[in-house]
């Protein structure tokens, strides 16, 4: 009886583990872009491998969001001073595409505005503004809720160094 009960466990063991497949490690990155695709302003999806090994900071916002736009100044500043540390800004807002152009024509911010196919909550956006710091490799390194002097000292060097 008890080479029975083993036999089928063994049986069940492996039964379980066959036809498996293998799960392919992603990046947080791309894991995000799973759930949720994003476009340009020109309506084209955001490909990601023009983000394949830059460090990436993405601030979702919306154009009726006063602590986003009050940030946004400091934002573009941070932009200019990490230029040369690799880095891609890219601000997404769930708003519609003309919308999100208006705001861009109308402020003259120098930024890669994206439209986010979906809404916010598909990627944990509950809050606004809310940014995600990834690395070269495309791992999250960094989850900002809330405005941030972003152009300070130590928010531009903490970004260095990542």
């Amino acid at each position: 009886m008890r080479n029975l009960f083993f036999f089928s466990c063994l049986i069940l063991f492996l039964g379980c583990n066959l036809n498996v497949p293998k799960k392919e490690i992603s990046s947080d990155i791309e894991f995000m872009f799973k759930k949720n695709s994003l476009l340009d302003l020109n309506n084209k999806k955001i490909d990601l491998i023009s983000l394949k090994g830059k460090k990436v900071v993405i601030n979702y916002w919306a154009t009726w969001c006063r602590p986003c736009i009050v940030e946004m100044p400091g934002l573009e500043r941070a932009q200019f001073f990490l230029n040369d540390y690799n880095y891609t800004f890219l601000l997404v807002s769930d708003e519609n595409i003309e919308k999100i152009s208006k705001f861009k024509l109308d402020n003259k911010y120098n930024f890669n505005f994206i439209k986010s196919v979906g809404s916010n909550d598909i990627n944990g956006i509950y809050s606004l503004p809310t940014t995600f710091v990834f690395d070269e490799n495309g791992k999250k390194v960094e989850t900002i809720v809330g405005t941030i002097d972003w152009d300070s000292e130590e928010i531009i060097n903490k970004l260095k160094t990542l």
